[in-house]
């Protein structure tokens, strides 16, 4: 892997969603590479982060979805190059901005001054009002109540009001207990933030001390902002307002005045800071706060150029999804029917996405949709291709899927289980076809399922999901013929092909975690049969096993006892080449 380009790069990605005034926390710390030209599988349980951790890639997240932690780089050369023109308004723009970023960079001198202010204010603000610690105790108590009260509220209009009064007077008395006791907590809270007020404005010698101690820190600051900047600093911030520019270049003007304002401002506040703007990664994610950052190249007197660092998990503007969706990452999903609109004729569908992302005329489109309904095996193209979804049958609409996908030759071609509502005999038909295209287009396949026969006929790597977290990484032949993570042990020994006659089928006890929980110690230590105690108490690392598999579990610690791993799964090379024709 080491010679082969890193297209996507997943780092440290959290995933959250609001549900009913609650935070479930999907994902948890994903970092996972994908190389051009390959196929990866993420297999794992229903609710384990397969589709969650996808989505992110292409801006499909529902809207109570969202990233609070992490980055996804995608390394397209095509769509990171870009231009902006030299006129006018946009020298007269970065000259502003570099005016202002010489003015902002002078509080870069009282920094450190600027940070002994903020603790100072920090800890009379927790003296007169709560401590972290209080603070957390009455947020996490309080939104616990009001969550237990929802689920009892909800439960009430489930209730038929005529045959279980019983069960709804009882209802009504435990949400009114609920209110008195969410009274009671809310009381106690603004009873302590007055008590520690009166306590604060009580203690006459702590104020005083303090404001000496503001007044000596706020004449040093402005004793040092005053501080001229180094000619080194005007020539860094003349790069990073031609940088900012160009990061704005392509939105409308009355976006390039608010990007422009909202950069600047978050230029100041990394200044008074004192963070090292000449490092990649902190100029990066000051960018990140508002838009992609273009990296400035070269410039000639009337073009201005750079290379765009595109992280996903940053993107605001949702015309910029447009360029990426579809065009450079497309999404082949479960169920064909769902996909395709069923009053709009087949054809019309290829070509309305292969006109909205090419530069080509209404003939053009309909000649690469005939060739892409050829390529992906639809018999007499012509005159199928006026026809309408609902004469289709469901192989050959979602080979009509796979063609809208694959009509803008994206670099990543995600595939939602796309077998799963299909007949067994149409899946391998399915599934080879996708490997075939592969080889034509030169597209990086992502394939999501719980199907591990599916698996072994299409991955290059396996990634296995629990809980939100990849807990064993590797080759295809290293997950299946040499697991090392107990949930992957269940997995496999759960196929059916490896079921002997006259034996129960064996199946994972438990469910999976309630992701609304903090989630201590290995999320699968409930279920695991070779759990050990700390387990329980604290994650494990990532252990590596070669250069490319990677597991998850504290069995692989040297302290740990030795552990075989399933009767049922040892020797299964044999098993596999005979159920799946590996």
């Amino acid at each position: 892997m080491e010679n082969r380009k890193v297209l996507l790069s997943v780092d440290n990605l959290h995933v959250n969603f609001k549900v009913r005034g609650r935070t479930l926390s999907a994902i948890r710390g994903i970092s996972l590479d994908f190389y051009e030209n390959e196929s990866v599988a993420i297999v794992g349980e229903s609710g384990s982060g397969k589709s969650v951790f996808t989505k992110t890639f292409a801006g499909m997240l529902e809207t109570n979805g969202y990233i609070s932690e992490g980055s996804i780089i995608f390394n397209d050369e095509e769509l990171a190059d870009t231009t902006v023109k030299l006129n006018g308004q946009a020298k007269s723009m970065i000259a502003n901005a570099w005016s202002k970023l010489n003015q902002f960079a002078q509080l870069e001198h009282g920094a450190e001054i600027y940070k002994q202010i903020l603790e100072l204010e920090s800890e009379r603000k927790a003296k007169g009002f709560l401590s972290q610690e209080e603070e957390e105790a009455f947020d996490t108590k309080l939104k616990d109540l009001n969550y237990r009260r929802t689920e009892l509220y909800n439960q009430k209009l489930t209730v038929d009001t005529r045959k279980e009064k019983a069960r709804l007077k009882e209802l009504t008395a435990l949400i009114n207990d609920m209110d008195a006791e969410i009274k009671a907590v809310t009381k106690l809270r603004e009873e302590t933030i007055a008590a520690n007020k009166k306590s604060l404005k009580n203690d006459v010698a702590y104020q005083k001390d303090y404001d000496a101690k503001k007044a000596a820190l706020k004449a040093s600051y402005e004793q040092e902002i005053q501080k001229p900047i180094s000619d080194e600093t005007k020539d860094r911030n003349e790069i990073i307002a031609k940088e900012i520019y160009l990061s704005i270049g392509r939105y409308p003007m009355y976006k390039k005045v608010k990007f422009l304002r909202e950069l600047l401002k978050s230029f100041k506040k990394a200044m008074r800071m004192g963070l090292d703007l000449n490092d990649d990664n902190v100029r990066n994610a000051v960018f990140d706060e508002v838009v992609f950052r273009v990296k400035y190249l070269d410039e000639t007197e009337e073009i201005l150029h750079g290379k765009c660092v595109l992280n996903l998990a940053k993107v605001k503007y949702s015309k910029d999804w447009t360029k990426i969706r579809g065009g450079k990452i497309a999404t082949v999903f479960q169920d064909p029917m769902t996909s395709l609109n069923p009053i709009i004729t087949i054809g019309k569908q290829i070509t309305s996405v292969i006109l909205k992302h090419q530069n080509c005329s209404e003939l053009e489109a309909r000649e690469r949709a005939l060739i892409l309904m050829k390529k992906v095996g639809i018999p007499n193209a012509e005159a199928r291709f006026d026809d309408y979804p609902f004469q289709y049958s469901g192989g050959m609409r979602q080979r009509i899927v796979i063609a809208i996908a694959l009509s803008c030759q994206p670099k990543i071609l995600i595939c939602d289980e796309p077998t799963t509502a299909l007949d067994v005999t149409i899946q391998a038909q399915i599934l080879k076809l996708i490997k075939d295209l592969q080889k034509e287009f030169n597209y990086t396949i992502v394939f999501i399922t719980h199907d591990l026969g599916v698996v072994a006929n299409v991955a290059d790597r396996v990634a296995v999901l629990y809980g939100g977290q990849v807990v064993e990484l590797g080759t295809c032949e290293e997950v299946f013929y040499d697991p090392r993570h107990p949930y992957t042990w269940a997995l496999l020994s759960s196929l059916p092909q490896l079921a002997q006659r006259n034996t129960k089928l064996y199946s994972i006890t438990g469910t999976p975690p309630s992701l609304y929980n903090k989630i201590v110690g290995d999320a699968f230590a409930p279920r695991n049969p070779y759990c050990l105690k700390i387990d329980t108490l604290k994650e494990p690392p990532m252990f590596q096993i070669s250069d490319t598999h990677f597991a998850k579990t504290w069995l692989l610690d040297p302290r740990a006892p030795k552990v075989e791993k399933p009767e049922i799964i040892q020797n299964i090379h044999e098993k596999l080449v005979d159920a799946f024709n590996i």
